[in-house]
């Protein structure tokens, strides 16, 4: 053992993981071979290229639903991302697997999110050919935006799980062995939901749109009253389910709720669909910010001089670039470079 460097005791620990559970050692690699670092394993790794990465600090200034709010404890971008792999990793300690993987993936899953939210995502779906999804985006960002055009050259299981972390905003929330191909993987998605529908109940309660009476009775009733009584309720149920119920579903372990929490937690997002994601869309600030995104967008594409040059991508087509530029923008410098090229009052 004295010869063994970290990396490898590391690896020879994780053969005490879950049967089901990812090795680091026997991951199937990254796009551009590279020499195995001594200390961390290649998730450890890659965990650490996202936190170090540009697209991740402007998650800070990005918004999660609510734009441009005033107040200090609205959830960013950021503030998502880490409560998410929080949560995932508490699941994934829980059930034995890979908690390195599921951190990695998990921080990088919203690294292409747009600014204002999906609000943003929505503009640029409307306006890029083909379409814009943020989890595609994600993607791109690791493997051909990041690190001046080079991408990060993350393993294969770290690029699967941010692909596939989600299946689209109106989806039945069930196991997610159907896209997503690690275990690891199947954990970051659930904890992205329950992440999202319990901070964005509480942003929500704090920008007034809605109350604690306005919640369904029958969600209150299974999942708790408060943020944290909801939390512990999802993921002890996510833990128990699928440490009872793990099958080989398609060769994938199935991770996943039990029916009743599993109906109660589509209730609320239900909720927040009709009564918040809908409504917030319409207030003025959504409006302005969908105003603010097209005349970006269209400026670029009449002005690719413009763009800074790493955004000039070989091979793309100068929507696909710039749709990359104005996807990476915090929601202040989005505001600001309106300001610097709109001839007319924007915002």
């Amino acid at each position: 053992m004295a010869d063994l460097n970290v990396r490898q005791r590391l690896e020879q620990g994780e053969e005490r993981l879950s049967p089901f559970a990812a090795h680091s050692a026997i991951s199937r690699g990254r796009k551009i071979p590279e020499e195995p670092c001594p200390l961390r394993t290649a998730f450890q790794r890659d965990r650490d290229r996202i936190i170090f990465c540009n697209a991740f600090r402007r998650l800070k200034h990005k918004t999660q639903v609510f734009i441009t709010p005033l107040g200090d404890h609205y959830v960013t971008r950021l503030t998502h991302t880490l409560e998410v792999s929080q949560i995932a990793r508490t699941i994934s300690r829980a059930l034995n697997l890979n908690e390195d993987l599921t951190e990695a993936i998990a921080l990088g899953h919203d690294l292409g999110h747009t600014p204002f939210g999906h609000m943003g995502e929505a503009v640029l779906n409307e306006l890029l050919p083909g379409g814009f999804r943020h989890y595609e985006q994600s993607l791109r960002v690791v493997e051909c935006i990041e690190n001046k055009g080079k991408g990060l050259n993350l393993t294969w299981e770290v690029r699967d799980g941010i692909l596939n972390h989600s299946k689209g905003d109106l989806e039945i929330l069930e196991c997610g062995w159907d896209t997503v191909s690690t275990v690891e993987g199947q954990v970051v998605k659930m904890a992205d939901m329950v992440a999202y529908i319990n901070h964005d109940v509480e942003d929500a309660m704090r920008a007034g749109m809605i109350s604690p009476a306005n919640l369904p009775d029958s969600t209150a009733g299974v999942l708790g009253k408060t943020n944290s009584s909801r939390i512990n309720t999802l993921v002890t149920d996510i833990v128990q389910f699928s440490a009872d119920k793990l099958t080989m579903e398609k060769g994938v372990p199935a991770i996943g709720m039990s029916k009743a929490i599993r109906l109660a937690a589509n209730e609320l997002r239900e909720f927040l669909f009709s009564n918040v994601y809908y409504a917030n869309r319409e207030k003025e600030e959504g409006a302005k910010a969908r105003q603010l995104l097209i005349f970006l967008y269209d400026y670029f594409v009449r002005n690719p001089d413009q763009l800074p040059p790493e955004y000039n991508l070989p091979n793309e087509t100068i929507e696909r670039s710039v749709a990359d530029y104005v996807s990476g923008m915090s929601d202040q410098y989005a505001i600001l470079t309106a300001r610097k090229f709109s001839e007319s009052p924007i915002w």
